[in-house]
């Protein structure tokens, strides 16, 4: 994203930080009632990205953003489509954080009703390396991802898993520690629009060969500024 070409990756350890810009012919909704001769448009709207590290260990900067940052706009949340088989430690693992990224930000908004308004934070779940024949679509990616969330709500609310990020951002009362539709009936994406956040899932490579595959990503973003 920031380089506009494909980019050796590596395992990040502290956060990172970067400047983008939307790729030309992508405008950000806050200029769509601007007119098309506004000298504005011609220049890329620019913004900052934080990547944060993955590994559990490393997993609090990403709590420390969301509660802390004044402009945060949203969050893309990356899982390796590729591994997401069910019972497999990728699906737990990736689940495992999505899970309490959304109660992070669920609780952010329910708890922040007695004073100053949060505003409220999308989500874009972006299933990466699809380019690769093992990989799941992204509905599969969706469907699998809302059964394991389900089952780490349910063995949660029996107190079998520690959460894993954010343990002081939890409240005493269990029941305001369930993510989604209060820990009643089975956990969807859906639930969370109940709380101002609006989880998407879309699928894409990163590949030099499957650059158009981000399209939907700069979108999102778009939309978002």
């Amino acid at each position: 994203l920031e380089r506009g070409k494909h980019a050796v990756t590596h395992t990040s350890q502290v956060p990172l930080t970067v400047e983008v810009s939307l790729p030309r012919g992508t405008r950000e909704a806050s200029s769509q009632y601007r007119s098309t001769n506004d000298p504005s448009l011609q220049l890329h709207k620019r913004f900052l990205i934080v990547d944060t590290p993955g590994h559990g260990k490393l997993r609090y900067h990403a709590s420390e953003q969301i509660v802390t940052s004044q402009n945060l706009r949203g969050i893309m949340f990356i899982v390796d489509a590729a591994d997401l088989a069910p019972d497999s430690s990728g699906l737990r693992d990736a689940a495992e954080y999505l899970h309490d990224i959304l109660l992070m930000l669920q609780k952010r908004l329910t708890l922040s009703k007695t004073s100053k308004a949060s505003r409220a934070l999308p989500v874009l779940i972006t299933a990466n390396k699809t380019d690769l024949f093992t990989a799941l679509p992204a509905p599969a990616v969706k469907s699998v991802l809302e059964k394991e969330i389900n089952r780490i709500r349910a063995s949660r609310a029996k107190g079998l898993l520690d959460s894993g990020i954010g343990m002081s951002y939890l409240s005493s009362d269990p029941e305001k520690d369930w993510v989604g539709d209060a820990g009643n009936g089975d956990f969807n994406f859906m639930q969370m629009a109940e709380v101002d956040v609006q989880v998407n899932v879309v699928a894409g490579s990163l590949t030099a060969s499957q650059q158009t595959n981000v399209l939907q990503s700069w979108e999102w973003l778009a939309s978002n500024l």
